[in-house]
């Protein structure tokens, strides 16, 4: 009978060349084969990187804006105003380099060391320290600068009610459509982020909130209805606000990456590299509990964030397809037997035997393999359609 190429396809080689099939290939030839289809996503992820940094990537400088009372980072002393210049020891000139190095450090040892410069350029050396059982859950998304208590400083912007639900209790008290909100308990009120953190701690009780309508200022008493949400209790007071405007930041708060063709080509490897490996980390913090499956985001929110990164513009949408295409890589290269990284582990384990795995053994492997990867899209589409519907 004539041969066939094992794992990639099941036709008959041609007469004559069955010296090339894959599977009568040397085992490293196969490797490199394998290697091939991960090692095309890197060097495009890295292509990628290239041109963002001859173009030049834009970023936001970490300067810090609010910071909650009693949160993880008020204990640490991390003060408004502040600017984030290093995280673990290593340089953060953006909020994406700070973000990241915060995330990392949380789900590792959950001690976090900083270097943050003042108004006035003075340093000073601080640790946030989040409790093991707390940890987890600042891992969902969106959810780390929330559960830390800090915000990182953008123009104020008006908080204007957009709907009030008739049953709730801001129109109970008597706020309506159109007020302009000023403060919550006293405490100025600048952006929208501000206000709902407000609110979400206070689920119960008597709140006093002051609004604007028209040229007068009016106080309302409110108690916020308790709300089960990701397992918390919550405020919520039946305001609907309208959406975020784009905001405008000074050029001082702007920061750019940019390098020329030959200078782009380190950073670019460097992105790529530091990329993945984060990812690898996070997969394996996934596996063992540290990190909510939550992350995990299949087609629907994919096509998502594609859409809207080309809206933002060719820099942003080119970033988003690295980031996608670094995912792919080191998900193909995962020890699944349908993966490329499964298939890899088969042709080791052939040359430490000495001679192919049976036939028996590499089905067992497929059938293995084919439930965790319908598992894990189990995951990414529940997470996709809870983040389209809820």
């Amino acid at each position: 009978p004539m041969p066939t190429v094992s794992g990639t396809s099941s036709r008959p080689v041609p007469e004559g060349e069955e010296h090339r099939a894959f599977n009568r290939r040397p085992p490293l030839a196969r490797i490199a084969v394998l290697l091939a289809g991960p090692g095309a996503n890197f060097l495009f992820a890295i292509f990628a990187y290239w041109v963002l940094f001859m173009q030049g990537i834009p970023g936001l400088k970490p300067l810090v804006g609010d910071i909650a009372p009693d949160s993880y980072a008020a204990h640490a002393d991390l003060r408004p105003l502040d600017t984030i210049a290093a995280v673990a020891g290593r340089e953060t000139a953006t909020q994406e380099a700070a973000v990241l190095a915060i995330l990392d450090g949380i789900v590792g040892e959950g001690a976090v060391p900083l270097v943050v410069r003042d108004e006035r350029g003075a340093t000073r050396e601080l640790t946030i320290r989040v409790p093991e059982g707390e940890r987890r859950a600042l891992t969902e998304p969106g959810m780390l600068l929330t559960g830390l208590g800090l915000s990182f400083w953008h123009p104020a912007q008006e908080v204007v009610a957009g709907e009030v639900a008739a049953s709730g209790p801001a129109a109970a008290a008597g706020i309506r459509a159109g007020d302009r909100i000023l403060e919550v308990e006293g405490r100025a009120i600048h952006d929208r982020d501000a206000f709902v953190a407000a609110v979400s701690g206070r689920a119960g009780l008597a709140t006093r909130i002051a609004v604007m309508r028209g040229a007068e200022r009016l106080e309302f008493d409110v108690v916020p209805n308790s709300v089960e949400e990701e397992g918390r209790t919550i405020g919520r007071v039946g305001i609907v606000l309208p959406p975020v405007a784009a905001m405008s930041y000074p050029q001082s708060m702007r920061t750019v990456e940019h390098y020329g063709a030959l200078g782009a080509i380190a950073p670019a490897v460097r992105e790529t590299w530091e990329k993945s490996a984060l990812t690898v980390r996070f997969l394996w913090r996934m596996v063992v509990g540290d990190v909510s499956t939550k992350n995990i985001s299949g087609p629907i929110n994919i096509a998502q964030y594609a859409g809207l990164t080309a809206t933002e513009g060719f820099t942003y949408y080119l970033a988003f397809l690295a980031l996608v295409s670094i995912s792919l890589a080191v998900l193909n290269l995962l020890p699944v037997p349908v993966l490329d990284g499964g298939q890899v582990v088969f042709q080791v384990a052939e040359m430490a035997k000495g001679a192919p795995l049976s036939m028996k053994a590499q089905v067992l492997g497929q059938k293995v393999g084919i439930a965790m990867l319908v598992v894990l899209m189990g995951f990414a589409f529940y997470n996709d359609i809870s983040r389209l519907f809820g």
